[in-house]
């Protein structure tokens, strides 16, 4: 599993060079992935109403409840690479 955390933290990286800004929901599915691999299932209060940005992030990464880091880090290794073409 050490080659999928190379992998995963390359891919973090390789995010920050694309060469197009993916769509907002591509954007969420990216920091919901990021946050299920890095750190498991959500955490925290959910970030008040006026906060919308925040709320859709929390909700993005509450959908991922339960999935194994091991394979959000995959679909994210996969989701940069397909973004990256």
């Amino acid at each position: 599993m050490a080659d999928l955390k190379a992998q995963f933290e390359q891919a973090s990286k390789d995010v920050k060079d694309l060469s197009e800004r993916p769509d907002n929901d591509t954007l969420l599915k990216l920091y919901a992935l990021y946050k299920q691999g890095s750190e498991g299932d959500v955490n925290g209060p959910k970030p008040g109403f006026f906060d919308f940005v925040g709320t859709a992030k929390h909700e993005a990464w509450s959908k991922l409840k339960g999935t194994a880091p091991d394979e959000a880090q995959k679909k994210y290794v996969d989701l940069v690479k397909k973004l990256r073409g």
